[in-house]
């Protein structure tokens, strides 16, 4: 990758600079809205939902939401990971030059969505690619890794697997690694999301009757992403830090563990290894070093929530259902917060009043199969 020592610095103004870069090589994904899913996340929980969990006995908490779903499943390889390859491809390539950079080649490792976005833009830009990706991943994102003649080499689940495969391939190739989140260049590239997302709410509303709250220059009151390696809520976080109206959120499965991020936050440092088999395919990994120092300032990131794997389940078929979207689990653990979280549920009911709060969810991705999703809902 590019020296961190040369990389711009993690701002609001270095994401914006990292716009024009990008903005040849990719989409820009629509935001859509649904007064369904509006009502039914503002409506209270059953009390009986509430039993056996963290909030049993508790009120349940009645708040008003605006939900605007950004729609990165539509982003080219259908994932937001898009964006931060082709930011940290185009950097390296201006930091080493075009030609050392097709020489070498690049590599990295991924479950699925960076794995298709890297091998996108080395494709691209006529770059050989050598991609480690677990052999459990979904067939449809190796497929659509090897459809830019990428070369899939194959891999055990767990980070430290796949990191000892690239760096073999680093030793037999001499291959550049692009890490999946864990650098300033990918970090710049997805907060991009945010800068987009907020535009499109802002211009929503202009064009709208139906009023949105003014939030010093945003017209949103919180963002909440998924979280897996950290770098698309820390870059989300890095645009939104000259906003303090807009509070940004993590979302992570509970599953095994998986909640690396929230619980990292309450032991007040960071969990280095995560082993889980969440559905949320794409939120396996721990967060990022370089991440972690983002999204542990809690001027920008307010919080991380958790969900159950039935939870998760639950969300994704209302975004299947209501929206109409075709999304990966990891895409819904937002609104699977939205819906289910109690703490966060209160914090909006408590702030957002009778006005009630817009809420920006980002829609990770679309990467998964019809069998896998079949196998999901399928009867036992």
């Amino acid at each position: 990758m590019a020296d961190q020592k040369t990389c711009p610095p993690l701002t609001s103004d270095s994401v914006r600079a990292a716009y024009p870069l990008i903005s040849p090589y990719i989409h820009r994904t629509p935001v859509l809205r649904s007064k369904t899913l509006d009502r039914m996340a503002s409506t209270a929980q059953e009390e009986s939902a509430l039993k056996g969990t963290a909030f049993e006995g508790q009120k349940p908490a009645a708040p008003v939401f605006r939900l605007h779903f950004k729609c990165e499943n539509f982003q080219k390889i259908g994932a937001f990971k898009a964006r931060g390859a082709f930011h940290a491809m185009l950097r390296l390539c201006s930091e080493l030059g075009i030609d050392e950079v097709r020489k070498r080649g690049v590599t990295t490792h991924s479950s699925g969505n960076h794995a298709q976005a890297l091998a996108l833009a080395a494709f691209t830009l006529n770059i050989p690619a050598h991609i480690v990706m677990p052999s459990i991943s979904t067939k449809s994102k190796i497929a659509g890794t090897r459809a830019y003649n990428a070369r899939v080499i194959f891999s055990g689940s767990t980070e430290p697997e796949r990191v000892a495969v690239v760096q073999e391939v680093i030793k037999a190739t001499g291959a550049i690694l692009v890490p999946p989140y864990d650098h300033p260049d990918i970090i710049l590239g997805q907060g991009t999301v945010g800068l987009e997302l907020e535009a499109q709410v802002r211009d929503m509303a202009e064009g709208s009757a139906e009023e949105c709250s003014p939030k010093q220059g945003s017209s949103l009151d919180a963002v909440i992403t998924p979280l897996g390696g950290g770098g698309l809520l820390a870059g989300t976080a890095v645009y939104f830090s000259d906003k303090p109206c807009t509070s940004v959120f993590g979302s992570e499965p509970s599953f095994e563990g998986g909640d690396d991020g929230r619980r990292g936050l309450a032991a007040g440092s960071r969990i280095p290894e995560v082993s889980t088999l969440t559905i949320a395919d794409g939120l396996r990994t721990p967060v990022g070093e370089v991440n972690w120092t983002v999204i542990s300032d809690q001027k920008k990131v307010r919080g991380i929530f958790s969900v159950t794997e039935e939870q998760i389940k639950e969300a994704m078929k209302l975004i299947l259902e209501r929206l109409k979207l075709f999304i990966e689990p990891s895409a819904a653990v937002p609104l699977a917060v939205i819906l289910f979280d109690e703490d966060f549920r209160k914090l909006a009911e408590k702030e957002g009043k009778e006005k009630g709060w817009d809420v920006g969810v980002v829609l990770s991705g679309g990467n998964t199969s019809v069998e896998a999703i079949s196998r999901l809902y399928g009867t036992k």
